[in-house]
């Protein structure tokens, strides 16, 4: 089974509202997408005025993520990703490495973006032996994001569930560990956890934050390095285990990241 569509999903698209920024629609602006509004562009650029590392921020997340999923695909055999926060599909989305390590991987994005729902209808194409699907919920409500997730993958079987800056968008700490120990639990053993957050030491990051958060954009809460590696708590941490992004498993003849650490990420396998 594969997707292909071939054009936005105009009834999504009607209900975009474009006078308030939005962060998906911003990352895609630091990450040099077109699909944003001059709204996104004034706020994503106040960001980089007050930090100009959120734009390195946003190319190493998404390098990340790559590493991540070509590892899971390949030595650790996973054939099913559950993306959660996927944002506005770019270039290396999850299913387009995925599937070039493993063709028959199965990949569910979830969002509940009208722009990112649109674009997804039209973007992501799945190989012929995978699936490349989307649904609409919020990470808020993790067990309607299991159950739409269960009519593609199959959940007794190992999943990697990836979460990758986005867990900031829940306010409360307690309230996020208690959502991603809902989505972990209902998968089995022998599935992972591939994670990635800011964290709240980096004064230019958190100033510019407080300020982006007072645009009437979703509210995004920066957290400890302590409370980042919670996220991890009953699971097996993969080599080299919480660091930053840009030090886990790097491609050959990269530095090492120097200077303060703007954000942390790993990837854990449930015992």
């Amino acid at each position: 089974m594969s997707q292909d569509w071939s054009a936005p999903d105009t009834a999504a698209l009607a209900k975009i509202d474009s006078t308030v920024p939005h962060s998906a629609r911003i990352w895609n602006y630091w990450l040099g997408g077109k699909d944003n509004y001059p709204v996104d562009h004034e706020a994503g650029d106040a960001f980089i005025k007050m930090f100009p590392g959120i734009t390195d921020l946003a190319r190493d997340s998404r390098a990340f993520l790559g590493r991540a999923v070509r590892h899971l695909a390949g030595a650790a055999g996973i054939r099913q990703f559950l993306d959660i926060g996927t944002g506005l599909p770019t270039a290396d989305n999850t299913h387009d490495i995925a599937q070039q390590v493993a063709p028959t991987a199965r990949v569910v994005y979830v969002d509940n973006d009208p722009l990112v729902l649109a674009h997804a209808h039209a973007l992501l194409t799945s190989t012929p032996e995978g699936v490349a699907d989307y649904i609409d919920a919020d990470l808020h409500d993790p067990d309607a994001v299991l159950r739409e997730a269960a009519k593609t993958l199959d959940l007794s079987q190992p999943v990697a569930l990836t979460l990758m800056q986005v867990s900031g968008h829940i306010a409360d700490y307690d309230q996020a560990r208690a959502i991603v120990g809902t989505l972990m639990g209902a998968l089995p053993s022998g599935s992972y956890f591939a994670f990635n957050d800011s964290v709240d030491t980096n004064e230019g990051n958190a100033e510019a934050t407080r300020l982006y958060n007072e645009t009437g954009a979703a509210a995004y809460y920066l957290r400890s390095p302590r409370q980042l590696a919670g996220f991890f708590d009953g699971l097996d941490l993969l080599a080299p285990g919480v660091v930053p992004i840009t030090d886990w498993r790097p491609d050959p003849g990269t530095a090492p990241s120097q200077g303060e650490v703007i954000a942390l990420g790993g990837v854990a396998r449930k015992p």
